[in-house]
């Protein structure tokens, strides 16, 4: 091979090489920034600590009803606890690290709830335990990627699908986020079967700013298989940051 045609590969292989250097840089940058929009997200009714009131209402085949509730978060610690109707005020959910019991007013009874049953309705609502008591872990156990980044309903967004890691301890196939280019909000959330296909949907509206937060205080969780069915959820009120004693999630307290 003559020198001039053996530089022209060299200079072609590093040129190659320089440019594949860039795409995995900027790859990685790419997951980076992916990343930390789906922890915003994750995070985003959430704090060092958190006081909220909401209203729940169910919509499934057995009619419309409606709940309040009250819910408390400190650190890993979570207490959600019904205040309306009168029938059910009282119920109370506690999560204390991996630790997730259930009271029950009417027969004076804590249970401790087993991980099998978390992904189980809550209150005959399209909301599982898990759902309300769990401290977001999406960026720990899946891997996150961009999928998606243009317009849809004439609104800027892009969208990130998360692919469970290998040793995570998850049940959905899949998970896609969506959020709004201009504020970083969601718009919507798909979770998807180990079949690739689409379980359920929540959608995001409704948003307010609330304690320096810009959150969407109408959250609506619709299951793909059931028409008609649907659980909203709305915040009244949410305030981060603010004192809560350790003995509000004590089992005495629970009662």
């Amino acid at each position: 091979m003559s020198i001039m045609r053996w530089q022209s590969v060299s200079v072609a292989m590093f040129l190659g090489l320089v440019l594949l250097s860039l795409a995995e840089i900027s790859h990685a940058a790419d997951d980076q920034q992916a990343r930390e929009a789906v922890e915003r997200v994750a995070q985003l009714f959430s704090s060092k600590s958190s006081i909220a009131t909401v209203k729940m209402e169910i919509t499934n085949e057995d009619g419309q009803r409606n709940l309040s509730m009250k819910i408390w978060s400190l650190g890993e610690k979570v207490l959600v606890r019904i205040t309306n109707p009168p029938d059910e005020a009282g119920t109370a959910i506690l999560k204390e690290g991996s630790d997730i019991r259930y009271y029950l007013p009417k027969s004076n009874r804590t249970v401790k709830v087993p991980a099998s049953m978390a992904m189980s309705s809550w209150m005959g609502s399209a909301f599982t335990i898990d759902d309300l008591v769990k401290q977001a872990f999406l960026t720990r156990d899946y891997s996150i990627s961009t999928s998606f980044e243009g317009n849809r309903g004439g609104i800027a967004v892009k969208e990130y699908t998360l692919t469970p890691k290998p040793d995570a301890a998850v049940v959905w196939g899949k998970i896609v986020v969506q959020i709004r280019q201009a504020d970083s909000a969601p718009t919507w959330q798909g979770f998807y079967g180990e079949d690739g296909q689409l379980v359920r949907e929540l959608t995001f509206s409704d948003y307010k700013p609330m304690s320096g937060k810009l959150i969407p205080t109408r959250l609506v969780m619709r299951p793909a298989d059931k028409a008609g069915e649907q659980t909203t959820i709305e915040y009244n009120d949410i305030a981060f940051d603010v004192p809560i004693s350790e003995e509000t999630f004590s089992l005495p307290k629970l009662k």
